[in-house]
């Protein structure tokens, strides 16, 4: 039998051969770190080559004696690929209030032996000894705190060429803000592994900064919004980014557009027009200028004029069909929607209603459908719907109505008669719809959006799709405690059935004013703020919260400049549209005279040379 030393020597032995079978086989197999390693990492003195990049670290040495709030955001937005590094070591206040004390009885003998020598002031050694008094006074209150700080930036280029261009413009950057930095050179890897994020710090670099100093190095960049879906609506003025998006990602797709006159808010909201078209999205517009025609027959759409000499005609009556497959409301909840909304637009037409007449009307109204047999069973609201003369005919059988049908009465008999008095002519296209309400008087304005709207809303619960819905100058109907409620109704609703709302206004006092308008404004989730008045810029300031900055940003910018907010983020937006989108979307008058001329022109050339001289016999 072996001895015990001759078999602990085999055991040995033999675990030396398992050991080395294990790092035979473990050489062959593919680890984390050969998958991450670079192909090449050649360090030089003057920098770093990792692969196809080449890299160089710059260390910061010394400071600007003030330092502003986020001041390193201008590095952030930066056009560079590059790391940056912070180390920040908290200092016990004890052990530096007595470095404080020892250096100031330094500098104070100093001071001291300079009079006696009669020699003059030095300001140098006085602002030492201020700053060090000041410090020691702030650390003794327990009002801020002594650190030391490393900040690094690491850079990659593909080139060295490159690479030099890009640390001169880093320095150059960096010393416009009075902080100067120097490469690190002869310790590259040092510097390249101190910007990696393993807390390592192989350069030890540091400065000492107080808490208030420090507070200001955090950089607190903007946001971005760009995506990989959605329309582009601009680009951000804090880094040149895109903004990108889609407003049906939100909680809602409601939003709202505020400007003073000639700020861009149409000029914006046709341009989102135009690009969601070509993403499949139907709009519906209601224009009371007349400013979207143009827009309407590039893309092929249809304009539809509303006023009293008009052939089209909206009857308020209409009921949605609820035995449509896509509708989502019962028989009961349609007549009883519809009525609610027909009780908005007769308050607004006849200037408001007592509440003996609201409750004579509610009755009247059901009244009114019952005529026709339509009650709330489904199959009978397919029937022909009643007109506004029907129910001028049932309240004038009615006790207690007469100053009601007196006031109703000029929709029915009287200038407005044919407006609102007629069953519906026309449907609701597929694409591109205008309804235009320029040439309708001032006072019917307002009822005329609250109708439209509401054929627009009826016509909407029938097929769900995804669309937009403008209403411009929506301040109108904000005037109106009736009108003002139906459009926050819309702001609510809209969320179920696939429909963002678009609310462009120039008058944000009397938007904002009401009660209403602050309820749409929160039902949006997307919001544009354009250049402002000072007139208006405190109350929107305050319905936004926006700080000192961002007002002065709102009143010194340029047409087509402002704030754009996407949910909880917000970011400063300056408005771009190709060459093309700009010709059909502009209402700059001159620009639309030049396009004018140069149509015409065009014109009479092609007529000219398409005229053939006569043919000899």
């Amino acid at each position: 039998m072996p001895s015990p030393f001759e078999e602990y020597r085999l055991k040995h032995e033999q675990a030396e051969k398992e050991q080395k079978a294990k790092k035979i086989y473990s050489e062959g197999m593919a680890t984390v770190l050969d998958i991450v390693a670079p192909a090449l990492f050649l360090v030089t003195p003057n920098d770093v080559q990792i692969g196809e990049f080449y890299v160089k670290t710059l260390f910061t040495y010394t400071y600007p004696r003030y330092l502003q709030t986020n001041w390193l955001s201008t590095l952030i937005d930066y056009d560079l690929t590059m790391d940056i590094s912070m180390f920040v070591y908290p200092l016990e206040t004890s052990e530096v209030m007595t470095d404080l004390k020892k250096e100031l009885g330094q500098l104070g003998s100093s001071m001291t032996i300079k009079q006696e020598k009669g020699q003059v002031r030095d300001p140098e050694l006085e602002t030492a000894v201020g700053d060090i008094e000041e410090l020691r006074d702030v650390l003794q209150r327990g009002e801020s705190r002594l650190f030391h700080y490393s900040l690094y930036f690491t850079i990659y280029a593909k080139s060295k060429e490159e690479l030099k261009t890009l640390t001169k413009q880093l320095e150059s950057v960096l010393g416009g803000m009075l902080t100067y930095t120097k490469q690190s050179l002869y310790q590259m890897e040092q510097g390249f592994n101190s910007c990696l994020p393993m807390h390592n710090d192989q350069l030890g670099v540091t400065r000492n900064l107080d808490t208030g100093s420090l507070s200001t190095t955090f950089p607190f960049s903007t946001a971005t919004l760009s995506s990989n879906e959605g329309i582009l609506y601009g680009i951000n003025r804090h880094n040149n980014s895109l903004i990108l998006f889609d407003r049906f990602k939100l909680e809602n797709a409601n939003s709202v557009v505020f400007a003073k006159a000639g700020a861009g808010k149409s000029y914006v909201v046709k341009l989102e027009i135009l690009r969601s078209l070509m993403l499949g999205s139907d709009v519906v517009v209601i224009d009371p200028e007349d400013e979207y025609r143009k827009l309407c027959d590039a893309v092929g759409g249809s304009y539809l004029e509303v006023s009293l000499n008009s052939e089209k005609r909206i009857n308020p009556f209409d009921l949605p069909r609820p035995d449509d497959p896509n509708s989502k409301e019962s028989g009961e909840d349609v007549l009883r929607s519809t009525i609610t909304d027909l009780h908005g637009l007769i308050s607004l037409m006849v200037g408001g209603l007592t509440p003996e007449e609201d409750s004579l009307l509610d009755k009247a109204l059901y009244d009114t459908y019952a005529i026709k047999d339509i009650s709330v069973d489904p199959k009978t609201q397919t029937n022909e719907a009643p007109v506004m003369s029907d129910l001028v005919s049932v309240l004038s059988n009615m006790t207690g109505t007469e100053s009601l049908t007196k006031r109703l009465s000029k929709y029915t008999e009287g200038t407005y008669a044919g407006l609102f008095n007629q069953p519906t002519n026309f449907k609701l296209d597929e694409g591109f719809v205008v309804f235009s309400i320029r040439d309708l008087e001032e006072q019917l304005r307002p009822v005329a959006m609250y109708v439209i709207l509401n054929y627009i809303w009826t016509q909407i619960r029938l097929n769900f799709k995804k669309r937009i819905m403008v209403v411009d100058e929506a301040w109108t109907m904000m005037q109106y405690e009736d009108s003002a409620r139906f459009l926050f109704g819309l702001a609510k609703r809209s969320r179920k059935y696939f429909l963002g709302l678009t609310i462009i206004s120039q008058d944000v006092e009397d938007f904002l004013g009401s009660q209403y308008g602050k309820a749409v404004v929160s039902n949006s989730s997307l919001q544009i703020l354009l250049k402002q008045s000072t007139a208006s810029i405190e109350k929107i300031s305050q319905t936004f919260g926006l700080t000192e900055g961002e007002k002065m940003m709102l009143l010194e910018s340029d047409v087509g400049e402002g704030l754009f907010f996407a949910g909880q983020e917000h970011v400063a937006i300056r408005i771009i549209a190709s060459y093309n989108e700009d010709a059909l979307i502009t209402t700059n008058p001159q620009q639309i005279e030049d396009q004018d001329e140069e149509m015409e022109k065009s014109t009479a050339e092609n007529n000219a040379n398409s005229t053939e001289p006569p043919q000899g016999v």
